[in-house]
């Protein structure tokens, strides 16, 4: 008498660099929630003591990104950017302004509109603590490989897109070419 035949296994056998999932399981999603926490975790940290000799925070640095991305950002859009209350923005970026990091200047067309700039310093601060970040980034996709960063990228996006926060788009930014520093 021959066994009962099993049934179809719910997950694939490892395919190339990752596992293709039919079925996931609590399991697998608080372990993407933990990769996620832990990753952002170490990618942060990967900065903190450069920061910490400029007198800066995190806080500071995501403000100096987004006009680095977005040069002439208003200071409305970098609240919607960034996603944190205008109490928070407003002592970070008063302190960027004071540090002469940033300026501040009125929109041309419209004298209401107050637009955001990196002074040269803030430029220089913003690619320094950009090219710690970078060495990293470069050596981890070098090691996953392009199918792998394509779908971390791939991932990245989806959750941004799952996003309701205002001003987010995975298109909206377009970054410096910082190719020869």
């Amino acid at each position: 008498m021959t066994a009962p035949a099993r049934p179809p296994s719910t997950r694939h056998a490892p395919a190339g660099a990752g596992v293709e999932l039919l079925f996931l399981r609590d399991e697998d999603m608080r372990q993407a929630q933990d990769l996620l926490m832990l990753a952002c975790r170490s990618f942060t940290a990967i900065i903190d003591d450069a920061l910490h000799a400029y007198g800066l925070g995190h806080a500071h640095y995501r403000i100096m990104q987004a006009v680095a991305l977005q040069p002439g950002m208003a200071v409305g859009a970098l609240l919607d950017t960034l996603g944190i209350t205008k109490q928070s923005m407003s002592r970070a970026l008063g302190e960027l302004l004071s540090m002469d990091l940033v300026r501040q200047e009125t929109a041309a067309g419209d004298r209401r509109r107050r637009e955001l700039h990196l002074t040269a310093r803030g430029s220089e601060i913003e690619n320094h603590l950009f090219s710690l970040q970078r060495e990293v980034l470069l050596r981890v996709y070098r090691n996953a490989g392009g199918k792998a960063v394509d779908g971390f990228r791939r991932v990245m996006h989806g959750l941004i897109d799952e996003s309701d926060a205002p001003g987010v788009s995975t298109g909206a930014l377009h970054p410096p070419d910082r190719s020869s520093k």
